[in-house]
């Protein structure tokens, strides 16, 4: 019964990276198109089809950390109508859907939570977990793209506003990949030894500590503004 609760979760979860993930790239690639540039239309990622947008690495370290990455949108910036402006924006779009869609989604769980029938209990406990995770990873995914590392789309955000190259952008450029696979993997490690009963290793958890911090200062507001209304 365990594996089986296990299984449930995992294609739960699985369903709602799918969509947060799709959103997020296809978002990139209509405003840089929007801006001037055909690169993302040329390489057919103008699309909600999810497979477009898939990262196998990414991915997996979403399904296994709760942290992870689509396949980038290509774009060349040299097309923009406006250079600077262009790569901001294109680089905040899916920052924006993702906190968008956290916004729409969180009055959609409390309404399945308080008003959805409570005999349909299979399919009352999926909506309640899909929407919640939807709204979870929507905000994860918005949060965790504002990291200056490359090749996340807060580096690219600083890339757009900083006309200087100095030593720390050209250090989170060339290495900022590999510090984003390092703070996975020793997520990943503390998250195991916590999952095995030593709950101590969760004090150690870098990148961990980062996302609940950052998550609940950007989720406040929507919890804040729908918990207004009666429920």
């Amino acid at each position: 019964m365990d594996f089986i609760w296990y299984l449930y979760g995992l294609v739960v979860s699985f369903l709602a990276v799918v969509i947060v993930l799709t959103l997020h790239e296809c978002a990139h690639a209509l405003v840089a198109y929007k801006c001037g540039d055909p690169t993302p239309k040329w390489n057919r990622r103008l699309t909600l089809n999810p497979l477009r947008h898939f990262d196998p690495i990414g991915l997996f370290c979403f399904a296994v950390v709760g942290f992870g990455w689509a396949k980038p949108v290509p774009i060349n910036p040299e097309n923009f109508k406006h250079y600077r402006r262009g790569l901001f924006l294109t680089s905040s779009a899916g920052i924006i859907v993702n906190y968008l869609t956290a916004f729409i989604v969180y009055p959609i769980y409390l309404a399945v939570v308080y008003y959805f029938p409570s005999d349909i209990l299979l399919l009352t406990d999926f909506l309640t977990d899909f929407t919640y995770f939807l709204f979870a990873y929507s905000l994860s995914f918005c949060v965790f793209n504002l990291l200056p590392l490359y090749p996340l789309d807060g580096f690219r955000i600083v890339d757009a506003l900083n006309r200087r190259r100095g030593k720390v952008f050209r250090f989170l450029r060339n290495y900022g990949y590999y510090i984003l696979l390092g703070l996975i993997a020793e997520s990943f490690i503390c998250s195991t030894f916590v999952r095995f009963g030593i709950g101590i290793m969760d004090y150690f958890d870098i990148l961990g500590w980062v996302m609940k911090f950052a998550t609940n200062i950007f989720g406040w507001p929507i919890r804040a503004l729908w918990g207004l209304i009666p429920w």
